[in-house]
C-alpha cells in the first residue's frame, strides 16, 4: 500500500516548532512543508528550497490544516470535510479525537467515527487516504500531477531586523459547536498581531519568482538541501 514521500511527511513531520537551523532567529516556527525534501520548514529555509514545492500549514484548533485550495493541486479531496476560516477554506491533516458523543444526523468519519456534515465521509486528509488504501490498496488514482508549488502572496519571509508577523498562521480557539462548511469560523480568528516594522521584508511571491534555468537546477539543490 504506497503513498508519495509527501504525503508521509505531511502526516509525520512535526510542525509549528523551533527551527534548529535558525534556533537564534526570530519567528523560526516551522510552518512550511517542503513536498521535494519531504520535511518541516521555517520561514528563513524558504530561499534555499525556492525552487521546491512548498505548501504552508497553518494551526487551528490546536491542529495543523492546510488550505484545500492547495492541496487540491496536489490530492483528490473530494468528501472531505471542509471548513471556512478568514475567507479561506482549509480542511485538517491529521485525525482529531471526538470531544463528544455524536447527536443528530449526519455522516460518520470513515476511519475515526468523528460526526461530519452531509455529505462529507472524511473528516481529514489522513482519514481519506486510511480508507482508500483500506479499500482500495492504490492511491494513484487519487494523486495530481503537481510541478510547481508556491507559497501565497501573503507570506513573508523574515530578514534580519524584521519584527512584523510573517505569517496567517491561524490562532488557537477552542473548538466551536457547529462543525457545517458552511458556517464561518473567522470571528475568533481575526486577531493578528502587526508590529512596526523596523526592518526589510521580502514577499514570498517575489522570493518564489524563478525562471527556467533555476527549475532546471532543481534536482542539484535539492540533493545539497537534503545532504
Amino acid at each position: 500500500m504506497w503513498k508519495p514521500a509527501w504525503l508521509e511527511a505531511l502526516n509525520t513531520q512535526k510542525f509549528f516548532k523551533a527551527c534548529s537551523l535558525h534556533e537564534h532567529a526570530k519567528k523560526n516556527e516551522k510552518n512550511i512543508c517542503c513536498l521535494d525534501c519531504c520535511t518541516s520548514i521555517c520561514p528563513h529555509c524558504v530561499a534555499a528550497h525556492r525552487v521546491h514545492r512548498l505548501l504552508q500549514v497553518r494551526r487551528y484548533v490546536y491542529h495543523d490544516v492546510v488550505r484545500l485550495e492547495d492541496l487540491e493541486k496536489l490530492i483528490d479531496c473530494s468528501s472531505v470535510q471542509s471548513y471556512t476560516i478568514n475567507s479561506s477554506k482549509v480542511v485538517f491533516l491529521k485525525k482529531r479525537p471526538q470531544n463528544r458523543q455524536f447527536k443528530g444526523s449526519g455522516n460518520i468519519c470513515t476511519s475515526c467515527d468523528r460526526s461530519l456534515q452531509e455529505p462529507y465521509f472524511h473528516c481529514s486528509l489522513d482519514c481519506k487516504v486510511e480508507y482508500i488504501l483500506r479499500q482500495k490498496k492504490d492511491l494513484s488514482a487519487y494523486l495530481r500531477p503537481c510541478k510547481i508549488l508556491q507559497l501565497g502572496p501573503d507570506f513573508f519571509i523574515p530578514h534580519d531586523g524584521d519584527d512584523e508577523t510573517t505569517h496567517s498562521t491561524l490562532v488557537d480557539v477552542d473548538e466551536p459547536m457547529g462543525s457545517s462548511d458552511s458556517e464561518n469560523l473567522s470571528a475568533p480568528c481575526t486577531n493578528f498581531v502587526r508590529k512596526k516594522r523596523s526592518g526589510p521584508y521580502i514577499c514570498a511571491r517575489s522570493v518564489n519568482r524563478v525562471s527556467d534555468d533555476d527549475y532546471g537546477n532543481k534536482h542539484e539543490q535539492k540533493k545539497r538541501c537534503s545532504s
